[in-house]
């Protein structure tokens, strides 16, 4: 029977998703956040807030390669087809079924 709330991997997915969209956004906070402050701090306007922009953009990049990364199966594996109504395919026995006889 299946569960009312879903797969587990469609919850482990949501929660990476998640995690790294949050990542995203609180690099690009602290990056840009922090070249706004060194500029103000050191007196030049817009050179550290660039930078932190380019930062944050490349930390933000990276991130979600790393996402894409998670949700590729390895080697070996097959990612499931889901069909509607559909059984999944029988994974014959590594035992044989017969006499060699």
């Amino acid at each position: 029977m299946p569960s009312p709330l879903g797969d587990r991997r469609d919850w482990q997915t949501i929660a990476n998703a998640s995690g790294l969209g949050c990542s995203v956004v609180a690099s690009l906070l602290l990056t840009i956040g922090g070249g706004v402050l060194l500029d103000r701090w050191v007196g030049m306007s817009p050179i550290f807030t660039i930078a932190g922009i380019f930062l944050g953009v490349a930390t933000a990049g990276y991130l979600l390669y790393q996402l894409a990364m998670l949700s590729r199966p390895g080697p070996g594996e097959r990612r499931p087809v889901k069909r509607s109504g559909a059984k999944p395919p029988v994974e014959p026995d590594d035992e044989d079924d017969y006499d060699d006889e």
